[in-house]
Order: structure tokens, then C-alpha cells, then sequence
């Protein structure tokens, strides 16, 4: 009996070891032993000729390079909780089905926002660079030195009521925050009593009472910029914002003109507008306390990684078998 052909998979980026292990146990696997980002006409190359796709955040698969991929190339397979890199639609036209990594990441990034909710406000990096820049200067305790704001009792106001986003009110209540959102519509009436959440159902008029942002909606056209200049100028001068979600949701520029004028009281952020590269304006602010800058770690944790990865594995295996993958994205959706 002819032992059947393992499909040819091509892995963009270095993934831990125990997935690439078992990624090279069930297929073909091409893997980016030095993590390397894959260039332009090497993702090409690799589209005429893979059967899987295994991107992640950091490739743009866009219509051009789906446009350019082999009959053979069937599945994207996303190593990634957004698709905001991968042109769906092409790919739908192509005949490609597209699949992500979602229900994941959403305890880590949840984390990692309620730290930059409290480091923000709390002035942690500040503290921290106290010691570790001039070491020796620190001249102790003080009643008035290093004082920040109290968390206990503020208003948080949630941008995309998701999961992530309802992860964050959870932990946001256990510190005895109150619980605002928007969404596009409503949550379980049973969640809602749980958190003692208040819904709004204008962004703009919860923007304007709140004391802390929190953004965690997804990138979509429909999102780009939601967080606008003229929303921006909607906060309290006392006002912190945190976003984890995606750097385009928020106007960079906007927001490094009101922190620099001081109409915001802070900012806290892991993802920035035109990733890898940061603004050497935040960079300023973060040196001067004003903003806490992280790079893009919120999910980064070894138990979610290989989580991710066993469901790639998951959605390729299940693909091949020919039965509709778990975790397929629609286009439009």
C-alpha cells in the first residue's frame, strides 16, 4: 500500500519548538528556522508551489500575492487571532479557504491590558527606570515623590465588548472599577448583571465619562481611526487610554498631539499604527512618563503560542481530511 502523500506546508515565521516538531510529524513542512520575515517574492515563490500557507500578523497576503498562488494552494492557514493581514475576499475568488486562530489569546491579552491599566495611571515605568538608569540617585520613601492615581472606584470604558474585551471588565471589577462598554450591539443580559456593566450605545457620549479606554475591537474598515481626533478631544484632561487591540483603531497622531498638549492624562500601548516602527514622538513621551510603550507582547506567553499552534495543526489536518476546518473565516465576516 502506497503511504498516502503528506501535504506541502510553508511555515512564514519561527513557531515554537513543539509545534514545528509536530508540524514536520504530520506534514511537509518548510520551516523559518532563523525567523526571518519572508520577503515579498519568496512568499510568491511559495504560493506556486505549497498546498498550506501558514502565515502570521507580520505578512501582508494580500490580493496580489493570493492572485499569484498555484491550483495546489488550497488553505491559509493563519497562525494568528486577526485576519487583518489576509485579503479574505481574494482569497474566497481564488478558491482559497482562509482560517485563523481565534478563543486563544483571550485570557493573555486581558492580562497584559489590565497591566498597562495599572502602569499607566500608577506611573510603573517610571518607577522602574528610576532604578535601573541612575542607579544609587534614588533618595528613598517620600509623602509627595512619584504620586499617581488611584484605579479603585474610576469608570472603564470598554471598546469592543468581545471576548478579550469582557475578559478585561472581569479582571477591570475585581479592582473595583466600574464597568462601561460599546459594542456593536448589546451583550447577554446575564453578563451584563454579572459585570454591572452599563452599555452605551454612543461611543462618544461614553468617551466623554469615563476616566480610563480601554481598546479592544478588532481592525476592520470599519474601525480605522474609530478613535479620532475629534473623539480624542471628547476625553477628560484626567482621562488614561490603554490599547491592545490594534494600532490603526486609534488616530497615533492625534493621540501624541493631546498628550504632548496634556489633554489626556496618559496612555498605555502594545500595538502601534505602522508596526514594527514606532513613532519617535511616543518614544519622547514614554521618556517623559507620559505614555508606556510596549512591543506588541500581550499575547506572547509559551502556553498561548502553542495553543495557537495545535489549532493551525487542527485546521490543516482537518482540511485535508476534506471536511470544513473549525476556526474557517468568511469573507465579510
Amino acid at each position: 500500500m502506497t503511504a498516502k502523500k503528506k501535504p506541502k506546508v510553508y511555515i512564514t515565521r519561527k513557531l515554537p519548538d513543539a509545534v514545528e516538531t509536530r508540524m514536520r510529524e504530520l506534514f511537509d513542512a518548510e520551516l523559518n528556522i532563523d525567523d526571518a520575515p519572508r520577503s515579498v517574492p519568496e512568499l510568491i515563490a511559495a504560493v506556486k508551489t505549497t498546498d498550506v500557507l501558514v502565515p502570521t500578523v507580520t505578512d501582508r497576503i494580500d490580493a496580489a500575492l493570493i492572485e499569484q498562488a498555484g491550483p495546489q494552494m488550497k488553505l491559509i492557514a493563519s497562525f494568528s487571532n486577526g485576519t487583518d493581514h489576509i485579503d479574505v475576499e481574494a482569497a474566497a475568488r481564488k478558491g482559497i479557504t482562509v482560517t485563523n486562530t481565534p478563543n486563544v489569546l483571550t485570557e493573555d491579552t486581558a492580562d497584559m491590558t489590565m497591566a498597562l491599566i495599572l502602569a499607566v495611571p500608577r506611573r510603573l515605568g517610571e518607577g522602574a527606570r528610576v532604578l535601573t538608569d541612575k542607579p544609587g540617585e534614588w533618595a528613598g520613601w517620600s509623602p509627595t515623590w512619584m504620586l499617581g492615581r488611584r484605579i479603585h472606584g474610576k469608570r472603564i470604558g470598554i471598546v469592543g465588548m468581545g471576548r478579550i474585551g469582557t475578559a478585561v471588565a472581569r479582571r477591570a471589577k475585581a479592582f473595583g472599577l466600574s464597568i462601561h462598554y460599546h459594542n456593536r450591539k448589546r451583550v447577554n443580559p446575564a453578563v451584563e448583571d454579572e459585570l454591572e456593566a452599563t452599555y452605551w450605545e454612543s461611543l462618544d457620549q461614553m468617551l466623554a465619562r469615563v476616566d480610563i479606554v480601554s481598546i479592544n475591537c478588532p481592525s476592520t474598515p470599519a474601525t480605522f481611526h474609530l478613535i479620532s481626533a475629534r473623539r480624542l478631544a471628547l476625553l477628560q484632561p484626567t482621562a488614561y487610554l490603554v490599547n491592545t487591540a490594534r494600532g490603526d483603531v486609534v488616530d497615533e497622531a492625534a493621540l501624541i498631539k493631546c498628550l504632548r498638549e496634556g489633554r489626556i492624562a496618559g496612555a498605555g500601548l502594545d500595538v502601534f499604527e505602522n508596526e514594527p516602527a514606532v513613532n519617535p514622538k511616543l518614544v519622547k513621551l514614554a521618556n517623559e512618563g507620559k505614555v508606556v510603550l510596549l512591543p506588541h507582547m500581550s499575547s506572547a506567553t509559551i502556553e498561548g503560542r502553542i495553543d495557537m499552534g495545535d489549532k493551525v495543526i487542527i485546521n490543516i489536518r482537518t482540511f485535508i481530511d476534506g471536511h470544513r476546518p473549525p476556526n474557517r473565516v468568511l469573507p465579510g465576516r
